[in-house]
């Protein structure tokens, strides 16, 4: 039998929660006495192989301008891939449903369908 995922909280996930809230901060630690303790105190406790300053900088406004640039490109990616209002394709498409249930009792709520663009100019436009 196979285990049910639910979202509800295990004893797997906080320990996996709380594993990667003390690898954050460890990291956070890390970084920040990477970027403002000063070479020369780190050579003096013996830790001599760190990345240059400049990446300390560097690192999170490359990040930041990844993340501008992937919205940008999603944006494109959507303007490009959206038909433009002069299309036929967007009145209808091969998924609309357009049938005719037929006769149906008086008190029935018919079912959901497309409406024909012809009916619809017919219905708000024709002067009765």
């Amino acid at each position: 039998m196979t285990q049910e995922h639910r979202p509800s909280p295990t004893p797997e996930r906080a320990i996996y929660g709380y594993v990667l809230y003390l690898a954050s901060y460890i990291g956070l630690g890390l970084y920040l006495v990477w970027a403002y303790i000063p070479d020369s105190w780190l050579s003096a406790i013996g830790l001599t192989y760190w990345p240059q300053k400049y990446w300390a900088v560097a690192l999170p406004v490359y990040l930041c301008v990844i993340i501008l640039l992937f919205y940008l490109t999603y944006l494109g990616l959507i303007f490009i891939n959206t038909t433009p209002l002069t299309s036929v394709n967007i009145i209808t498409d091969s998924h609309a449903n357009t049938q005719d249930p037929g006769p149906l009792p008086p008190d029935a709520i018919p079912p959901l369908r497309d409406l024909d663009i012809v009916e619809v100019n017919r219905l708000l436009y024709l002067d009765r």
